[in-house]
């Protein structure tokens, strides 16, 4: 099965666990999540099984939402609520307008510093695993930039804010959260935070692992599921003379005159979906020019039945 599963992780799990669940219901090794979501955190978790593996990257790489809440005046060392409290501070003086400023400095391109409690690596060593084991000082922070399209407001009862986030791969709600807490001078955490949309992915069609393990029983699991080509309809398509298939499949490069059609001409994308000449998928490829000549080279080959 070379397919895409769009799964609600449950909280107190983490992305690896939802792996090692997925293996044992489908029975397949070749399982892989498509970005850590944390084990306090809830929602869409795109799951990849055989071949759709190839695509993980692809779908890392795409615009998420979330829901979260924040609490003002608590500040912690995870910048949410399981972490130690550093600081509280009194948000009685904080109004409703200072807050939705505060927000406000948050969006667009920004340069965001990670929390040192996160995956992300230093030297090979997760960050946190450094900090767990008494090594923060070997840990430089740096800023990396990110893009939040929109804040909105959903619910404020200060100290309590609930909002909804769309911003792109590689941003830390956790740090929105912080953030926002040191341009208030007060602090804050994170005390919830559900993914409701990765790329395609969202939450209204997304499925638990026991749903999961019951479509399975119920020989449903095409029902469910997203096939490669589904996931990729984004990118623009060009199909293969017959000739050069072969050739494209072996890793070659492959002129445009051997193209039969497509819809690449007007597109941004540098990636496309491509078609053998019985429009049949067997992989993505990636549009260069050479020479003035354009050309298009394998980046992954599928092969999918």
């Amino acid at each position: 099965m070379d397919r895409i599963f769009n799964i609600n992780k449950p909280t107190g799990m983490t992305s690896h666990d939802v792996v090692y669940k997925v293996r044992k219901i489908l029975k397949t090794k070749k399982v892989g999540h498509t970005g850590t979501l944390d084990p306090d955190a809830q929602g869409v978790l795109p799951i990849c099984v055989g071949r759709a593996t190839k695509i993980s990257d692809l779908i890392l790489n795409k615009e998420k939402e979330y829901i979260c809440e924040l609490i003002l005046g608590i500040e912690t060392d995870t910048y949410d609520s399981s972490g130690e409290i550093l600081k509280e501070c009194d948000v009685r003086h904080i109004k409703e307008e200072d807050v939705k400023k505060a927000i406000d400095s948050q969006l667009g391109d920004i340069m965001q510093y990670p929390p040192i409690y996160s995956a992300l690596k230093v030297n090979g060593k997760k960050m946190c695993d450094l900090a767990r084991s008494g090594r923060a000082d070997e840990i430089e922070i740096k800023a990396r930039p990110v893009r939040i399209n929109f804040i909105e407001i959903l619910n404020m009862d200060i100290p309590k804010v609930k909002i909804r986030v769309s911003c792109s791969k590689g941003t830390y709600v956790r740090s929105i959260c912080h953030d926002i807490g040191a341009v208030l001078g007060v602090g804050a955490s994170m005390s919830y935070l559900q993914r409701t949309k990765s790329g395609i992915f969202d939450i209204e069609r997304a499925i638990t692992l026991e749903e999961l393990e019951k479509y399975r029983d119920e020989n449903r699991l095409m029902e469910v599921s997203y096939s490669v080509e589904e996931v990729l309809m984004e990118f623009p398509y060009l199909i293969l003379h017959e000739n050069a298939v072969k050739y494209y499949s072996n890793g070659g490069k492959i002129e445009e005159r051997r193209f039969i059609e497509g819809n690449y001409k007007d597109s941004l994308s540098k990636r496309v979906r491509v078609y053998s000449n019985e429009k049949e998928f067997i992989g993505v490829g990636i549009l260069n020019k050479e020479d003035k000549d354009l050309m298009v080279k394998s980046e992954k080959i599928f092969k999918l039945g």
